[in-house]
């Protein structure tokens, strides 16, 4: 099941590291969900302020806290890269991000100078200490396996985007004038979608979706030169911003669409057609990455709202699709996993941290909102309601991470060892 003959406890980070940054992204969840209560429609308009915190909410509280917390672990998993004193690292990181997190959402509700420095400080040194070490160890395997390779790159896209963010960060803390801002703006944009989010998204499922549902794999094509052919484009593009950006977006986005539709065809070709909630989740991320892209493209030739609108909704979804999918997989596995190795009599099955059926319901709320959403083109009573079901989902959500967490301390105190 896993890179070099089974996962050891010498290289499995301690469980606290992944579920210290799986929690903090669910926290983050419910402030977006009461914040989109607050904020209402403004939150459409990328002009105001109300946007650019639940965006920044949303892609750096949530999606980047679980993306850092997953990546502690896989790296180890798929890639067979040993971090040293992941512990500390973790820790360190996570204090330093949740605090730029917060000073950066403070910065765009007071506009206040001195809290976008505090927040390029903090957020600055934390994740490019981050994709620094885990590049250096990326770059020191001998052997790379299509999903490693692909971790490469999604990193260095998440590096850029880090880069432009602090450029403008220090342009909106008066350090300089901020010549390039809207050029850095649109490649932090870019490389902050395709660049880390989407790619480190396909990187990961090249491994994981054959090996958590038994698929064929993927076409050597496409593990062999997808990511790094995306992430030639936005390099591409980056540099030719006002000559072929739309030429490149367009060709981006068809690349994710034959990228989903063959995702979904492995899942329904998987060998133990058992039903799986985390497999719905998988193809319901992919259906709506279909379309998010299909609206992207459309947005390229009719400048629509709505169109943007529903783009980015559908994207949203793709991304938190997957990352549920793989918090339900990972965090009953590593609950048990330690455990058995820790020698506890009665370490709890995978069943009894995260039952099946807790997952389905999941999915069932995480369709709901989805809808709801869509409907709130027609009515404000659906934006508020659908407000509403996303603070439920990241409260479902984080209730069944915090009985994780119950759940091994508990057993730790309370469970017998084996004694050999």
């Amino acid at each position: 099941m896993f890179n070099q003959g089974g996962l050891s406890l010498e290289q499995a980070p301690p469980i606290s590291v992944v579920l210290r940054f799986f929690v903090t992204g669910a926290v983050f969840g419910l402030v977006g969900g009461i914040l989109l209560l607050f904020y209402g429609e403004r939150i459409f308009d990328p002009a105001t302020q109300q946007a650019k915190i639940l965006t920044h909410t949303l892609a750096l509280g949530v999606m980047a806290s679980f993306m850092i917390g997953a990546l502690f672990q896989m790296l180890p998993v798929i890639a067979g890269v040993v971090l040293q004193t992941p512990a500390k690292k973790a820790m360190f990181v996570h204090v330093g991000f949740v605090l730029g997190v917060i000073s950066l959402l403070s910065a765009f509700y007071t506009q206040n100078r001195s809290f976008f420095l505090i927040a390029t400080l903090f957020l600055g040194i934390t994740l490019l200490y981050t994709i620094g070490i885990m590049i250096y160890n990326l770059f020191k395997l001998k052997n790379h396996s299509s999903s490693s390779k692909g971790m490469l790159f999604a990193l260095l896209g998440f590096g850029i985007t880090v880069l432009m963010a602090i450029y403008m960060t220090t342009t909106l803390g008066g350090i300089h004038e901020g010549s390039s801002f809207f050029t850095a703006k649109e490649i932090h944009y870019s490389f902050g979608l395709f660049g880390w989010i989407a790619l480190l998204i396909i990187s990961i499922s090249f491994q994981v979706v054959e090996m958590f549902y038994v698929t064929p794999a993927y076409p050597k094509y496409i593990t062999s030169y997808l990511v790094p052919f995306i992430f030639i484009l936005l390099v591409i593009k980056s540099l030719f911003l006002n000559s072929y950006a739309s030429y490149i977006d367009i060709f981006i986005a068809l690349l994710l669409i034959i990228y989903a539709f063959i995702t979904i065809h492995r899942l329904y070709k998987r060998k133990r057609p058992t039903s799986d909630a985390t497999v719905w989740l998988w193809r319901f991320g992919m259906g709506v990455l279909i379309f998010s892209m299909i609206f992207f493209i459309s947005g390229v030739f009719i400048d629509n709202i709505i169109l943007h609108k529903l783009s980015y909704i559908f994207f949203a979804y793709f991304a938190l699709s997957v990352i549920f999918a793989m918090t339900y997989k990972i965090v009953p596995f590593l609950v048990w996993f330690h455990l058995s190795n820790q020698g506890y009599m009665k370490a709890p099955l995978m069943h009894d941290i995260v039952h099946p059926k807790k997952v389905k319901t999941h999915f069932y709320i995480h369709v709901f909102s989805f809808i709801l959403w869509l409907f709130s083109f027609i009515s404000p009573i659906f934006f508020v309601l659908a407000s509403c079901v996303v603070i439920l989902l990241f409260g479902w959500v984080l209730y069944h991470l915090l009985f994780a967490v119950y759940t091994y301390r508990h057993t730790q105190k309370h469970s017998e060892k084996i004694s050999w």
